[in-house]
């Protein structure tokens, strides 16, 4: 868990552990969305598919391919 303090202004600054971990740099757009639980959740939209490969591989975990995803018809 990290804490920011809102500004006067509306401003916080996300805590370096997070930038760092979700890869964010200045300049990158975030999207907030409200869930009816009242959690907010924060996504970086600048982001493409591209980058986020290998983002949830775990050592050991084996690799699949696209194909191998594919339900057969």
């Amino acid at each position: 868990m990290a804490d920011a303090t809102l500004t006067a202004k509306g401003q916080t600054t996300i805590p370096r552990e997070i930038r760092d971990r979700l890869g964010l740099e200045a300049g990158d757009k975030l999207a907030f969305t409200m869930l009816s639980d009242g959690t907010v959740v924060m996504r970086a939209k600048t982001r493409r598919l591209a980058d986020l490969a290998g983002l949830l591989t775990r050592p050991g975990q084996p690799s699949v391919g696209v194909d191998e995803m594919r339900l057969p018809e």
